[in-house]
């Protein structure tokens, strides 16, 4: 063979090897491409999975009703596909639908082991801040402070006019809440004594009712969530101490409630995150406090369902 021609097949073969190279480097390239695109493929599905969706309902006391709604409308906000439904009733309606099955959550004022015909021991407790309940009286009753034992010679009808508790001469008009409500059980144990109220006089289911009839009547009494009063009603001192936050970290002012959330069972999915989400910063050093709720790290005591208050 000539050298010209050895030399051609010798630059052919060297063409073809770099072509040969070049693909290969092609479909490793490509390869890789798709073990990337695979990859991003897998992150997004595992962050879809992890998207917070879904319904839950919550039902129960009037008393954390504006708290639990405004703490929804916020986690909500941040998680579209997720619905939370807030529902008031009354404590003893939010333990016994997530007793039954008919609540995700059950909002309640009172320990489940002091509502009858439940077992506490199937509900799991989620205390989410403490509230005050305040004795509160139409702004024309000149009274300031009553005794317990006034406020029970009150609730039990013994006395009937302002003027036996040092006050003008009126007529006394108690509104009482029902008996399933977690803030009347509330009043009852520890501004009452337990004494059970007369049934003399109104009977209101919500705690935004009776803020509006007090209001409105003269000579009104009744009892609300620190987290209700404002301007237009006026809270009474008892025994000389008035229903402050202060007074109630430091466990001078003896009527208050932890504000239970309950689940059926340990939760899961949707509620397990909402009620993270109530225990998170955001709600507890913000909505808790703006609402006139106590954040449980405030407290310096503590009580147990059978009402017994120590030192923390």
């Amino acid at each position: 063979m000539r050298k010209g021609s050895r030399l051609s097949s010798l630059v052919i073969y060297i063409l073809m090897a770099m072509l040969v190279l070049a693909l290969v480097g092609c479909g490793k390239q490509e390869s890789s491409e798709g073990s990337e695109k695979s990859g991003s493929s897998n992150e997004a599905g595992e962050s879809a999975s992890e998207e917070i969706s879904g319904f839950i309902t919550a039902v129960g006391s009037t008393a954390m009703e504006p708290l639990v709604k405004a703490a929804a409308d916020q986690f909500t906000s941040k998680n579209p596909k997720a619905q939370v439904v807030v529902q008031g009733g009354g404590s003893g309606t939010g333990l016994s639908q997530v007793f039954q099955g008919g609540a995700d959550i059950g909002n309640s004022d009172v320990f489940a082991e002091e509502k009858e015909g439940i077992d506490a021991s199937q509900l799991v407790d989620h205390k989410i801040c403490v509230v005050g309940v305040a004795c509160v009286v139409n702004p024309g009753v000149t009274v300031d402070s009553l005794t317990k034992q006034q406020l029970i010679d009150i609730f039990t009808a013994k006395i009937t006019n302002w003027k036996e508790v040092g006050g003008p001469d009126q007529e006394i008009v108690v509104i009482h809440r029902p008996k399933g409500s977690g803030t009347r059980a509330t009043f009852k144990k520890f501004a009452l004594d337990g004494t059970e109220e007369s049934d003399k006089g109104m009977e209101q289911e919500s705690s935004g009712a009776v803020k509006k009839i007090v209001a409105e009547t003269p000579g009104a009494i009744s009892y609300l969530a620190l987290s209700y009063v404002d301007e237009t009603v006026k809270a009474m001192a008892i025994d000389g101490v008035a229903p402050t936050v202060e007074g109630i970290t430091d466990g001078k002012y003896p009527v208050w409630a932890y504000q239970h959330m309950y689940t059926k069972g340990e939760p899961t999915g949707l509620t397990k995150a909402f009620l993270e989400y109530m225990l998170s910063p955001e709600v507890q050093d913000t909505l808790v406090t703006q609402m006139g709720y106590i954040p449980i790290t405030q407290m310096k005591v503590e009580r147990d369902a059978q009402g017994n208050v120590k030192p923390l």
